[in-house]
């Protein structure tokens, strides 16, 4: 990360996005200052992960958007494996966040307290949920126990999010 970038980048707000190639698994990381969550339509059909920083009164969160399916009822043959891959790497995700952002993160440790929340798109009622993994320093880690799903995590979640996050239907 350039000294340059490090002046001028701003804590909030932040955006990722994690890209996955198939062909040569490689991961690439886009950092944003702003998403237009319009421009995202097709991360169904990709293994695209969003992410994005917000401040809700004097809490930090990290939304983090995983696409498991949309309206392709071929893709709904994929969305299981989709959404346990995707639960299973949300520590490679973060960590990919927190090496790719290094200066920001250095620059502010107070940002690894930020609360992670995951949301999983789906047109699949079982498979659309939010949870609450705690801390960024201990989701990175991956440590069991750390997430919250159902009321709690819906509530964090409801709590965090904005009008500008993507809709799903179902």
């Amino acid at each position: 990360m350039g000294k340059g970038l490090k002046s001028r980048s701003a804590i909030i707000p932040r955006a990722y996005i994690l890209s996955h190639c198939d062909f040569t698994a490689n991961l690439t990381l886009t950092i944003l200052n702003v998403i237009n969550f319009d421009q995202l339509k097709g991360l169904y059909n990709n293994d695209d992960v969003v992410a994005e920083s917000k401040k809700v009164k004097e809490t930090m969160f990290l939304n983090v958007h995983y696409f498991v399916n949309g309206p392709n009822l071929s893709l709904d043959l994929a969305a299981e494996f989709r959404y346990h891959i995707f639960s299973k790497e949300l520590p490679l995700v973060l960590k990919t966040v927190l090496h790719g952002d290094s200066a920001l993160f250095d620059e502010h440790p107070e940002l690894m307290d930020a609360l992670v929340c995951m949301y999983f798109h789906s047109a699949l009622p079982k498979y659309k949920r939010n949870e609450c993994w705690g801390s960024l320093k201990d989701a990175a880690e991956g440590k069991p126990g750390d997430h919250v799903q159902g009321q709690q995590a819906g509530f964090l979640a409801t709590f965090s999010c904005n009008k500008s996050q993507p809709k799903t239907s179902g």
